[in-house]
């Protein structure tokens, strides 16, 4: 099986510090898998939020993940402070991509811990189907 490989963007355009909390812990001791796909989510709702946006309404539509990718680095443990830096790109005539990079602090620098990328897709769901890109949100969303 071919092993998942983001690719990760020179410029973020966003990032947000998130504590890991008890109930991010797994029996493992450590952040489970599914707690990481919580931790994209938060910190995508924020993204929006900083560009002035909301995950469902977007002038009439919303947005729905089609898709996810994580490449896990390293653990994250309880009482860990995790920056998430997010950005967009990849934008199609309905879709676009989210990127994601969550580091922790480790001594005097930075480590990443993850990296991933959520494929989204404008929806209506009112009439329950794809809908184009509105022009606002790709230009908040693209730095243009």
């Amino acid at each position: 099986m071919t092993r998942i490989r983001i690719e990760l963007p020179t410029h973020f355009s966003f990032c947000i510090s998130i504590p890991i909390r008890i109930t991010d812990i797994n029996y493992g001791g450590h952040v489970g898998n599914d707690r990481i796909l919580m931790l994209l989510h938060e910190a995508r709702m924020k993204y929006l939020l900083h560009h002035g946006l909301n995950e469902m309404d977007l002038n009439g539509v919303g947005l729905i993940m089609s898709d996810v990718g994580i490449e896990f680095k390293k653990e994250l443990f309880y009482g860990d402070e995790v920056l998430v830096f997010v950005t967009s790109n990849s934008f199609l005539k309905v879709s676009f991509d989210i990127i994601y990079k969550i580091e922790k602090k480790s001594g005097a620098q930075n480590m990443i811990v993850a990296s991933a990328k959520t494929g989204m897709v404008c929806y209506d769901y009112s009439n329950k189907k794809v809908a184009v890109i509105p022009d606002f949100v790709r230009e908040k969303l693209s730095g243009r």
